[in-house]
């Protein structure tokens, strides 16, 4: 199971997500994450990911693709914050090389 919940305000989209980022479920946060950037807001995009409870491989490709649009994440646990760490540089060294 897994639930996008998309909150909009005049200064931010934020995007609540709850459950298993993994397979199909990773994919359809991907074609909504699209869908949002193709509406062309320029409202900065913060991803609570605190009530995520499994991400896999096809999940951290979305997180990773997400990094590089300029999302911003919300995440307390430490498997997440690790994750993300990493997701970042691989970001970083994307940019660089």
């Amino acid at each position: 199971m897994f639930r996008i919940t998309v909150v909009e305000s005049p200064s931010e989209e934020k995007w609540i997500l709850q459950g298993q980022l993994i397979g199909e479920f990773a994919s359809e946060l991907s074609a909504n994450w699209q869908a949002s950037l193709d509406r062309c807001s320029d409202r900065p995009r913060v991803v609570d990911l605190n009530d995520v409870t499994l991400i896999d491989k096809s999940g951290e490709e979305v997180l990773f693709m997400m990094i590089h649009q300029g999302a911003r994440f919300v995440a307390t646990g430490l498997y997440t914050k690790h994750l993300l760490e990493e997701l970042q540089t691989r970001t970083e060294m994307k940019k660089e090389g």
